[in-house]
């Protein structure tokens, strides 16, 4: 019975003694031998880091955070070099994996953890596409500037206006179907923050009690009555 109760009290020592993190990222680079990687984040406009890790040949490594709702992370990989690479993530509480690798950090990761991140990644989707439409109506106005053809110039920024127009509309009728989601505000924030009033102001208004307390949820209602006041 000693030796029971010394085991059960030893267990309760070494879970007590555990750092409890509101955010693990789990992360896997590929390839990685030596570097260092950061987790940061934006607080109050500035972008700062939370965590960091030096790596010396192991490639699996975890980074922590605290959090109090959904919010969006970066994690930085600096490669002993003048350059950085990126990857922004959705996070909430829990658990976030990624997996990636040194060739291609950004490109190649693989995030799964918050429902916010699959929200997010349906929205680059589509915006990928249209912002490769977009690089294509650039090169097209290019050449025709060099052409001297000023009717096909003048179609193309026409084109390319309305593009514009599409991928602002797009954007509040997506944040509009997921006005559960802390997305929406931060998408409002992030993407289309100098749209017109109405559209901010209807997203704002149509989130979830939830959201509307989130991070994001605060600051676009905060950003909205500083435009008001100026108004």
């Amino acid at each position: 019975m000693k030796n029971i109760a010394f085991f059960i009290l030893s267990l309760l020592i070494v879970s007590c003694g555990k750092e409890k993190h509101d955010l693990i990222v789990k992360t896997h680079v590929k390839g990685l031998k030596k570097g260092i990687v950061y987790l940061k984040k934006v607080v109050d406009t500035n972008l700062v880091t939370v965590d960091s890790v030096v790596v010396n040949g192991n490639p699996q490594f975890e980074l922590y955070s605290d959090i109090e709702s959904p919010e969006v992370f970066y994690l930085y990989l600096d490669k002993n070099s003048k350059e950085e690479d990126r990857i922004t993530f959705f996070a909430d509480k829990g658990i976030t994996e990624i997996n990636t690798t040194l060739k291609n950090f950004a490109f190649d990761a693989k995030i799964t953890g918050s429902e916010q991140q699959k929200v997010l990644e349906e929205y680059l989707t589509i915006m990928s596409r249209l912002n490769n439409n977009n690089l294509d109506l650039i090169k097209e106005k290019f050449e025709a500037q060099i052409k001297g053809d000023t009717a096909k110039v003048n179609k193309i920024k026409k084109d390319y206006d309305n593009s514009i127009k599409r991928k602002y509309l797009y954007t509040v009728n997506f944040a509009l179907n997921n006005k559960d989601s802390e997305v929406a505000p931060y998408l409002a924030l992030t993407e289309i923050y100098n749209a017109k009033l109405n559209f901010l102001d209807t997203i704002n208004k149509s989130l979830t009690p939830k959201v509307k307390a989130s991070k994001y949820g605060k600051e676009l209602d905060k950003f909205i009555k500083q435009i008001k006041a100026k108004e």
